[in-house]
Formats: structure tokens, sequence, C-alpha cells
């Protein structure tokens, strides 16, 4: 076994599963350390959450509550739950995941079994640039349909897997009636608004009118 070390980082090599297993369970609710496991390759990132990049976090996440709740979608949370299985030796853990389409599917379950459940729909994370493991093709591996991924300087792109790789889109699959740009637009506004939850009540606002505009019918 041999380590390769980095800023924050720990890679470590030749790991096997159930050490993995064992590592995960040590370091289990513990947010300042993520975990990422790849075909033997164990990466240890040390965080230091920053309220900076936690703000913005938890206010998208608001914005996929309130997208459901105004559609009248099923939804359940996964949050930060390890997605692990064994048998492509992968394992990864999101800021934050939700069940939208599948989440019928996972009704009444207390535990996360990737080898009969479906992985979340959609997936939101913080880029962390000097991670050394593709968490995205571990995303891909595990059949995760979406990724929105939010950088270092607060910008929101939606990932969309094709069958063979993740590319950027406008618009997602689990909620296509709004667009990067239409959640970047309201991310600013944190910036100036007296709170998130008077961005919160101007999002779902705007997002009642624009059903009404893109449903006039309706």
């Amino acid at each position: 076994m041999s380590t390769v070390t980095a800023a924050h980082a720990l890679l470590v090599e030749d790991v096997d599963w159930q050490t993995y297993r064992r590592v995960e369970r040590a370091f289990r609710g513990k947010r300042s350390v993520r975990l990422t496991y790849d075909g033997g390759m164990l990466e240890i990132v040390q965080m230091s959450p920053l309220w900076e990049h936690e703000a913005p976090l938890d206010l998208v996440a608001q914005f996929v509550v309130i997208l459901t709740e105004e559609l009248q979608l099923p939804r359940r949370a996964a949050g930060s739950t390890t997605l692990r299985r064994r048998r492509d030796r992968k394992g990864v853990e999101p800021d934050r995941a939700w069940w939208i389409h599948n989440a019928p599917r996972m009704r009444g379950r207390q535990h996360l079994d990737l080898r009969t459940d479906p992985p979340p729909d959609l997936v939101l994370e913080v880029d962390i640039t000097h991670q050394s493991l593709n968490r995205l093709a571990i995303y891909a591996e595990l059949g995760v349909p979406e990724v929105w991924r939010l950088d270092e300087r607060d910008q929101l792109g939606f990932l969309v897997y094709n069958g063979t790789q993740y590319v950027p889109v406008d618009r997602g699959q689990a909620l296509p009636l709004v667009s990067s740009a239409d959640l970047a637009g309201f991310l600013t506004l944190r910036l100036t608004a007296d709170d998130d939850n008077a961005v919160a009540m101007q999002f779902r606002q705007w997002f009642r009118q624009e059903i009404q505009r893109q449903n006039p019918a309706g």
C-alpha cells in the first residue's frame, strides 16, 4: 500500500473494499472529511467548510425543495449519504442528493443498497478542484443521471449523463422548467437580500409566474 499526498488530501493506493468500509465507518458523521473510492484508490479529503461556500449550497438545495413542491413532484432527500457499490468498487459522498422521479421506489427504505435501489436522480456538490479522483466518472458508473456542480465562484452548472459522459446543459432532466442561468440569477440576490428566506420567497413567486407564462391555459 502506498500513499500520495496533496494539499488538503491524502490518496491511498491498493485499498481493498473491506478496508474502505472500515475507514468509512470510522469517519461516518464527520462532515470535515470526504471519502472517494475508485477501484482500490481511496482519497481522503480534509474539508474546511466555509460559510461562503455552505450558504449558496444550502440555498440551491432550497430551490430544489421549492421546485418539487410547486410542481407537486415527489422528493426524497438522500443528503450526503455515501453512494457505493461493491461490484463496481466505487464509493462517493455528494454534498446533497435527491430522488425525485424515483422517490416512490424509496418508500419505506431505511438503508440504501445500490444493488437493488436506484441512485439519486439529482446530485448537488461543490466542485473541489484539487481532488485527484474523477468523481463524475464514479457517479456515471453508479448510474446518477444528473449532477449540479457549484464552483468556488458560486457558478452553478448542470451536467446530464448521455450514456457515455456528463455533458453541460442549460436545462436538466430532473427539473427541466428552470435553467442554470435562472438559478444563478437568484444566487446573486443572496449578496443583497436581507436573508436566504427572502431570496427563497422571491424565487417561489418568480417560479409561479413562470409556470403561468409557460402554461397559460393551465
